[in-house]
């Protein structure tokens, strides 16, 4: 089985307040292991956690290589105060502060940093995206400072403005990346930046009721279009489901995510296990601290 190139270990995959109230005393040890557990018996032995600011990763990090895991995190993501993003992070106002808190990820043990760059997907509305997207100069500086201090760059962004500068920023990985051009799937060819496209948290809202029925089937179906392209092209596709994200349980969204990219890739399935090999390989080497 593929490894899980992004996730969060302290996410249920239900309800993520009851998710943060399982660690309001501290770590939750017994849950987290609980769910190291459960990957190493499917055979799942690499993950790319996605950031918390509970101090949950940090523990599963500590402890994963009990379970057979290589376990790659950022400690907590970074995004610009009054932004989205504090459900998985810190915030910082200046590049002073930015800078400090990739300090403080490096002291406490990060292996890469992760970057806030935009804000949701609206599940009702096909095409919008909630917040604002940072301007492309804050983006290249920022990417600039982590590269500086030897760390690879996650960048969670949507909106194909946003995307794009972020690509050009020099990026590793864009996770999400919903509503893309040809333009942006091309410059992520040209550049060998790593994209993580994360279908199952819209794909597997689809019947549940939570959102406009219409809005999910619209946004699955231009992400799995998206996708399409991006194998053609050549670009690198990792295999990620945004595990703990709602409908995206642990272990079970990384074969929903992969039953998502393999209907992109048109049920051509030894064509998909060599550009998720060959992705993987790369993100491995490059999302670990120099």
């Amino acid at each position: 089985m593929f490894g899980e190139c992004h996730g969060h270990i302290f996410m249920n995959g239900v309800n993520y307040k009851a998710a943060v109230a399982c660690h309001k005393n501290g770590v939750n040890q017994e849950a987290v292991r609980d769910c190291l557990l459960s990957y190493q018996k499917d055979g799942i032995t690499f993950f790319r956690e996605g950031g918390d600011c509970l101090g949950v990763s940090s523990f599963a990090a500590e402890i994963a290589g009990e379970y057979g895991i290589d376990y790659r995190s950022p400690v907590f993501a970074i995004h610009k105060k009054g932004h989205y993003g504090g459900i998985v992070g810190l915030a910082y106002e200046t590049l002073t502060e930015f800078s400090a808190l990739v300090g403080k990820a490096a002291k406490k043990g990060a292996d890469f940093i992760k970057i806030m760059f935009s804000g949701l997907l609206d599940f009702n509305e096909y095409g919008a995206i909630t917040g604002r997207g940072l301007v492309f100069s804050e983006m290249k500086e920022l990417v600039h400072i982590c590269h500086e201090e030897g760390f690879a760059v996650m960048v969670h962004v949507n909106g194909r403005e946003t995307v794009h500068g972020a690509i050009a920023s020099g990026a590793d990985s864009i996770e999400h990346g919903f509503y893309m051009t040809e333009e942006e799937i091309s410059l992520l060819a040209e550049t060998g930046t790593i994209w993580t496209p994360t279908i199952s948290p819209v794909g597997n809202l689809a019947g549940k009721g939570l959102f406009d029925e219409g809005a999910v089937r619209a946004i699955t179906q231009r992400q799995l279009a998206d996708v399409r392209k991006a194998f053609a092209m050549g670009v690198h596709v990792a295999l990620g489901s945004d595990a703990g994200a709602v409908t995206v349980p642990h272990v079970g969204g990384l074969h929903d995510e992969y039953a998502w990219l393999l209907q992109a890739a048109d049920g051509d399935k030894k064509r998909l296990d060599g550009i998720l090999e060959h992705t993987e390989q790369i993100l491995r080497e490059k999302f670990r601290r120099r």
